[in-house]
Parts: structure tokens; sequence; C-alpha cells
């Protein structure tokens, strides 16, 4: 084992280069780059069935999808949202002049408590925004009677949950409307790309114009629009890693199991555990540092993984709601979000990716036991 050689916090999944270059013959043969061509339609299709929902569309990116995805649902005014996660999330809403209001977190999971959120809605409230958190579900069917009783609409941030189950359903089935996103670091990757997962085919005709520039037809453009269309590669190399994704997958359950068994036994260090009814993708590894118990602060510990050529990550940190075109809102204030403040104060992500060996995690496992060292 070489232990001057570097280990990141995720290193994304490819197939084998020589699968993918038939792919790339036939798109060199018939000239066809993007605008819904052969393989971006067949990827829709696929993802559709593997992920059993009704309709997906295809995007050049995950926060474009989100973008689009408020905008398909005419969202306006306020939108209650958690102030843990990536900010593109946050970002989506002040692109469509929507005012993000902050709820704090649940410590358990990282997302956003579903008892909060009714005391956040006003009357300009007009959504809800939740993200499955390192693809842990939300408390849907809280959120969801929420969404009826005061008619909002719910569109998820499954950003991280691209094959999560509940109750031996997709995650995605559930709200007005799922973003997903295929970056680089997700455990299904299309290089860069997303999705929106919707449940009518008015509402992905509509999802669909405003991802084309609001074409309608050749010559009519029916809405204000986007250019955010998935190409032809990105769409092709979707269709590989949808054949590896179960076994990526188990290469890294089998990683989450061992972070588990070695690090429950050692003091001042915690971790999500999923609960019975999820079906889990495994996407990230964070554990949580209690500086009291332990005996040194989280970005001690992050220092250390450092100078071992550990590359882990403090995601997410710092809060979205403490980033400057943010601070100005009154929700964002750090005593609405206790919990959002610990966690992130608190938190760090490991490395984990479906080729990372056993060796490498002992490794890591070992720097973060022998604190003296």
């Amino acid at each position: 084992m070489d232990n001057n050689k570097p280990i990141y916090v995720t290193q994304p999944a490819l197939p084998d280069l020589q699968e993918f270059i038939p792919y790339l013959e036939k798109i060199w043969d018939n000239k066809i780059l993007t605008n819904n061509g052969p393989f971006h339609m067949q990827l829709e299709k696929a993802l559709a069935e593997f992920l059993e929902v009704p309709f997906v569309s295809l995007f050049a990116n995950g926060t474009l999808a989100l973008i689009v995805a408020l905008r398909a649902l005419n969202i306006t005014g306020e939108v209650i949202t958690t102030p843990y996660s990536f900010v593109a999330t946050s970002h989506s809403l002040l692109w469509n002049n929507i005012k993000p209001v902050f709820v704090d977190i649940e410590p358990n999971s990282c997302n956003i408590d579903s008892e909060k959120i009714e005391k956040a809605i006003t009357k300009r409230t007009t959504a809800i925004l939740p993200v499955h958190v390192y693809g842990n579900p939300c408390q849907t069917e809280r959120i969801q009677e929420i969404a009826n009783t005061y008619k909002l609409k719910v569109i998820y941030d499954a950003a991280h949950a691209f094959g999560v189950k509940q109750n031996g359903k997709n995650i995605c089935t559930h709200g007005d409307l799922s973003a997903l996103s295929f970056h680089a670091t997700k455990v299904f990757n299309t290089m860069e790309g997303g999705a929106i997962v919707s449940h009518s085919a008015s509402t992905k005709k509509k999802i669909d114009y405003l991802k084309n520039h609001g074409f309608f037809n050749e010559t009519k453009v029916k809405t204000l629009g986007l250019n955010s269309k998935m190409n032809e590669m990105q769409s092709a190399l979707g269709l590989l890693q949808l054949k590896n994704f179960h076994q990526n997958i188990q290469k890294r359950k089998r990683i989450t199991q061992l972070y588990q068994k070695e690090l429950e036994k050692i003091k001042g260090i915690s971790f999500i555990v999923n609960t019975a009814s999820t079906e889990p993708n495994f996407t990230y590894f964070p554990i949580f540092v209690n500086k009291n118990e332990y005996g040194m602060t989280r970005d001690d510990l992050f220092k250390k993984l450092k100078k071992n050529n550990i590359f882990a990550r403090r995601y997410f940190y710092p809060l979205i709601s403490n980033f400057p075109m943010y601070k100005s809102i009154e929700s964002a204030r750090s005593s609405n979000l206790p919990e959002a403040d610990k966690i992130a104060e608190n938190v760090i992500c490991l490395p984990i990716f479906s080729e990372l060996d056993l060796n490498s995690v002992y490794r890591i496992i070992d720097i973060i036991k022998n604190k003296d060292a």
C-alpha cells in the first residue's frame, strides 16, 4: 500500500473506454450532436424505466434542471428550503427572482425539519424546495401533507438521491417534480448533466419547451426558455453508466459498512444510519466530530487528514445562509438555524468511490483512530 498516494473525497466511475468508442463512432456517423438526438431519446426512456417514474427530461446540468423546474411550475414569491445543501439549491431560487426562506434541519438526517416548515409559511409562500441530503430521504409524507394543506408545490432537489428507494418506491416519485444531478461527483454521472422527473405528459412538454429556448415548433417560440439541453456524448455515456450502476453501488456499500464498523468504536465520531425502509445509494459518507468527546475539532481532523494526503471535504460548510447574497434574509440568521450551524461546524465527508480499495479505507480509519499520530 502506497501511503503517499493521495486519496480524494471522490472519483468518477467510468466505463471501459473501449465500450464507449462504438457510441462515439455512431455519433460521428450520424453527425447529430445535440437537439434530442437518438442517444438523448434512448437515455430519457432508459432512465424513466430504471427509476420507475413516468417522465424524464434531460439537462446539461443539475442547476439548470432546478432553475427550469421552478419556472415550469410558475413558482414566485417565497419558497421554503434548507440552508444545508450545495449553493445551487438556493441560487436556482434567486435566478428566478424568488426569495428563499430557510428552515432548520433535523440533526439525525441533515434534511429540512418538516415540523418547522409550517411556521415559515406566509401569504407569499408558493412552494417547498427540500433536499434529500447525502441521498437520505426527506419526510416526504409529512411535507406533502403540509403542501396539500396550504396548496403549495413541492420540488425535490434530488441531486444526491439517484436510485434511492423508500418503502420500495423510488424517491423521485414524490413531490410535483424532482431535479437530479449527473455531475462527475455523483453515483450516476454523465460527466456533467441532470434531469427533471415529472408526472404528466403536459408538464414534461412544458419542461422540454423551457429547456430549448421556449420553441414550440420550428418557427414558434411559445415561452421564455433557456438552452439547457444534454448533448449526445453525455447521453451515450449515461446509457453505458446505467449498466454498471448496481455494481458500483455494491462497492460503495462495502466501503460504507467498513467505515461504520470501525468508526462506531470511536468516541466523539458519529455518522448517519439509514432507516430500515431506505435503500440507499451510498453516495457520501459524512462523519460528525464532537470536539469534547473526540479530543480535537473537525478542522483539526480535516488538516490532519490533509497532511496525510487524504483530501476529505467539509460538506456542507459554510451554510448557504452564510454566503453574502443570503445574509440579509431574516431567516438566514444563525439564531434561526442552530442545528444546521452545529452540523456545518462538525461535518467531514470521508472519501468514498467505487474504485477506492479497502486498504486505503483502513488507512483513513487508522488516521482517525490514532489522534496523537
